[in-house]
């Protein structure tokens, strides 16, 4: 699949299937051109594969995998099809879809404690028909599939996770590829789906586009190619008051490091002018580092006043601290009408006595930040992180950006984006230092708040993947991302 794309919920999907199906006339139809397009995958991705697995379960994903079984017997293949002991396909689509596949030669089995000997495992047990945690057979069915040493094809979302939320309450089926039909489904694009979809396909099933009209879709997913899309060429004559000016507030005592990386994050990403307001303790190694950013040793919060009235956007929290220094630097600089970014100690600042802010304002929590914005725990904010980040959005009125796998960025009236780019490399401190000034460059430059948190999430997560392939993920720092921020900055 190619971004950007729309991306949708489980209900969205069930309704297009149930539309699809009475226009062709059955649900058989669309099993069958679920099951044809399963078995083409395979056949595209592991086409040396002779001996395979194909685990049903008794709904309709179920009836898809006995498609596929069928298929693969006509080609030769070597196949034994398992389901859970005594459960029957339950519709009459499934049920004609088993009869087919025995019909056709297939071995059809109860699943007794281990997969055996496979090239090739399809996993067709639940698909987004279930969303609590498995227990029992069902668990030890997918432990299985898990333990196989084989590849998973999982068919439209791996067992045991929730396809709408992304949320993986128990044991799941962790799928080499997915192949996701008529739509992709939103949940399968962030959080701790990622660790169980593997490589993601869609198979539209030639269903017409009035089945699953785009408005109906609950977010967008965007990739490193989307950047053209927010980063136009600049024009030969311009001057650096155009790129905007962007003030970075931040760096308590022992925290200088962090103001010092969203400093040059906002230049690397185009802003025209960076100043740093900081501790004076840290102004020296700031110019030393990078002496394009205009340091400010601030002592008393009134002195940031002027510096946020020539700012076109402040951003504020990155070592911040939330002692008396820092806490009062929050109150001035809310308070000035800027356009704000608005990241770490700050939003625990807002967290601990909130406060009315400007729609220009973007958030950018991490899911422990944003557990606190929202007053619950942090395993419920990554159980559904689209809908978390929605809450935040509406609770402050402004633009969110829910850091972390599947970056979510939500404002209000708009589609939320889901980022595809960025990798467990970028799990370490000063990594959202970094995305705190690249987004605050953004917003200098021009683009609304919504578009530079979407452009400044991809920006960031792209910026990572390119410097992780000079050595690889482990041991990737926040400043390995400068040069490749300054190149992808320019599409």
């Amino acid at each position: 699949m190619s971004g950007p794309f729309p991306l949708y919920d489980n209900a969205a999907l069930r309704e297009a299937e149930r539309r699809a199906a009475a226009r062709s006339g059955d649900d058989f139809t669309l099993m069958q051109r679920a099951g044809l397009a399963a078995w083409h995958c395979a056949l595209a991705h592991w086409p040396q594969a002779r001996r395979i697995v194909v685990a049903c379960g008794p709904g309709n994903n179920g009836g898809d995998g006995y498609v596929l079984a069928r298929h693969a017997l006509e080609a030769g293949r070597e196949v034994r099809v398992l389901r859970l002991p005594g459960v029957a396909p339950r519709s009459a689509a499934a049920q004609r879809a088993e009869q087919a596949c025995r019909d056709a030669g297939g071995q059809v089995a109860d699943f007794s404690g281990a997969i055996g000997g496979a090239e090739l495992v399809v996993d067709a047990v639940f698909g987004i028909g279930l969303v609590r945690p498995l227990a029992d057979t069902a668990a030890a069915f997918v432990a299985a599939i898990n333990d196989a040493g084989a590849p998973v094809l999982a068919l439209d979302a791996p067992s045991g996770v929730d396809a709408g939320t992304g949320n993986v309450p128990g044991v799941a089926v962790r799928a080499t590829r997915t192949l996701q039909f008529i739509g992709a489904h939103a949940g399968l694009a962030t959080g701790a789906a990622l660790d169980h979809v593997g490589a993601c396909e869609l198979a539209t099933l030639d269903v017409d586009d009035d089945m699953l009209p785009p408005d109906s879709a609950v977010a967008e997913m965007l990739r490193a190619s989307d950047l053209q899309r927010f980063l136009p060429p600049r024009p030969r004559n311009s001057h650096k008051g155009q790129s905007g000016r962007v003030l970075c507030v931040g760096g308590d005592h022992g925290k200088g490091g962090a103001v010092m990386l969203s400093a040059e994050a906002a230049l690397r990403s185009g802003a025209g002018l960076v100043d740093a307001a900081t501790r004076a303790e840290h102004v020296p190694a700031l110019l030393s580092r990078r002496p394009e950013v205009m340091a400010h040793a601030v002592n008393a919060a009134g002195e940031i006043d002027g510096l946020a009235i020539a700012a076109d956007v402040v951003a504020i929290g990155p070592g911040l601290g939330q002692e008396e220094w820092g806490s009062a630097l929050f109150s001035r600089v809310v308070d000035s009408g800027k356009a704000l970014v608005i990241d770490a100690d700050a939003l625990n600042l807002l967290a601990a006595s909130p406060r009315p802010l400007h729609a220009d304002t973007v958030l950018t929590p991490h899911p422990g930040e944003a557990a606190r914005l929202l007053g619950i725990s942090t395993r419920e904010v990554q159980a559904d992180r689209l809908a978390n980040a929605r809450a935040m959005c509406e609770r402050h009125g402004c633009t969110v950006v829910l850091k972390g796998a599947g970056t979510v960025v939500a404002a209000p009236g708009r589609t939320a984006r889901i980022i595809d780019a960025g990798n467990p490399g970028m799990a370490g401190g000063g990594m959202g230092d970094v995305l705190t000034g690249v987004i605050a460059a953004l917003r200098a430059q021009g683009l609304d708040a919504f578009d530079a948190a979407c452009c400044g999430a991809l920006l960031h997560g792209a910026a990572g993947d390119a410097a992780a392939l000079d050595g690889g993920e482990r041991g990737l720092l926040p400043s390995d991302l400068f040069a490749p921020l300054r190149r992808l900055a320019n599409p």
